[in-house]
């Protein structure tokens, strides 16, 4: 049974054409040639392709008229079933015969529209033809109209399809260009710490040292060392996320505690960046999370707010039970530009902003926040203006009922 506008299965006919994004557009030239075929074989000055949108009547196309002097006159065309209607004479109509539509200019007298009909059997609209004169089609009319009215659904598939590649290709064009970009941003994240690694091993090969300085020297390589197999393990978490394979253990846990330890985790490196992190914990925040997982991802978020914090600014940690348990950090840096805001979980993302002042990173923190967050069916929220810094905060399930 085909669903007619106004029925119980409206919902679903207007999901359709949003679907299509039928009503982008309107007119368009190859739904007007349509109306004007459908005018010419049925012998009538007015040919339309009527669609039946939520805000009312849309004319994909129009053919004999000015589109705003019918626009929303055209009852007919919502008592169009799976049938084609043929009403001979609207003033032998008691449906019709007081619409303006008939009783004023262009003084309808004759009707026939064929359903412009969805793949999932859904009534988008008509493909219909107008007169002054009372009349009737001939049977080869009527089946041409039909007709019409499919080729109109079909070229309303089509568009829909086209406009999908167009999305796709934009889509395949971005990742190849997130793709150098990651590969850029690798290469120097990796290359960095092992030529400082090859230097300082040369130096140390090439004796000569005194003690104290060939243990610096070797405190620098560890540290770069550590740098690069920090950079690998993200990596490969972030794959493992990706894959759903990530180890996920979750239980009962303190949110206040996670945040305590993973402040501990940077501290120094605020400290060496003159920034003041203060922590607001007062009480226990019971969640239901993983907590290795939520700690990563804490550090995540604090190691960007280092990254992105001017020297004299601050950095604030927070948690809370209602109405879910919560957990924020919020600073004072450079914030993030409007253009940007939503892209920022998306994998390997770097700002415009961050790439003009060479501020180093691979753009997965954040995308890997979201993912740890999302296994926990839980919800990241960011908010962010250019210069006003940056507050993102992880809302997760409460402890019962928890595995």
């Amino acid at each position: 049974m085909t669903s007619l506008p106004g029925s119980a299965d409206e919902n679903a006919r207007q999901d359709d054409l949003d679907e299509l994004h039928a009503l982008d557009v309107v007119p368009e030239p190859e739904f007007s040639a349509i109306a004007e075929l459908a005018a010419y074989v049925c012998r009538a000055p007015i040919g339309l392709v009527n669609l039946l949108g939520r805000d009312g009547q849309r004319f994909k196309g129009h053919h004999g008229v000015d589109a705003s002097d019918v626009q929303g006159r055209v009852p007919f065309c919502t008592h169009v079933g799976r049938d084609l209607l043929e009403v001979p004479d609207t003033l032998d109509d008691e449906r019709f015969r007081d619409e303006s539509i008939v009783v004023r200019d262009p003084h309808v007298r004759f009707y026939a529209g064929a359903p412009v009909v969805s793949d999932h059997d859904h009534v988008l609209g008509t493909v219909c033809v107008m007169d002054p004169h009372p009349r009737r089609l001939s049977d080869e009319q009527r089946r041409a109209l039909t007709t019409l009215a499919g080729n109109a659904a079909g070229l309303l598939k089509l568009h829909h399809y086209a406009l999908q590649a167009d999305q796709v290709l934009r889509r395949l064009q971005e990742v190849g260009e997130l793709k150098n970009a990651f590969l850029r941003t690798v290469n120097h994240e990796l290359r960095t710490p092992l030529t400082s690694i090859r230097s300082y091993l040369q130096l140390v090969q090439d004796g000569g040292l005194d003690e104290v300085t060939e243990q610096k020297f070797l405190r620098v390589i560890e540290r770069n060392s550590d740098r690069i197999l920090e950079l690998i393990d993200e990596l490969l978490l972030m794959a493992s996320l990706n894959a759903r394979t990530a180890p996920f253990l979750p239980d009962r846990v303190d949110l206040a505690v996670l945040a305590h330890r993973a402040v501990g985790q940077v501290i120094d490196r605020a400290r060496a960046g003159r920034l003041t992190v203060t922590l607001h914990t007062p009480q226990p925040v019971m969640a239901c999370a993983d907590a290795g997982r939520v700690q990563h991802a804490l550090v995540q978020l604090l190691d960007n707010a280092i990254k992105f914090t001017p020297p004299g600014g601050r950095i604030e940690v927070a948690a809370w039970n209602v109405p879910d348990p919560t957990v924020e950090v919020c600073d004072t840096g450079m914030g993030i530009a409007p253009a940007d805001i939503e892209h920022v979980f998306d994998d390997f993302y770097r700002a415009g902003e961050a790439e003009e002042r060479a501020i180093g990173g691979t753009g997965i923190g954040l995308s890997i926040t979201r993912k740890i967050v999302e296994l926990h069916d839980g919800t990241v929220q960011i908010d962010s203006r250019p210069e006003e810094g940056t507050r993102v905060r992880l809302i997760l399930p409460a402890p019962l009922p928890c595995p």
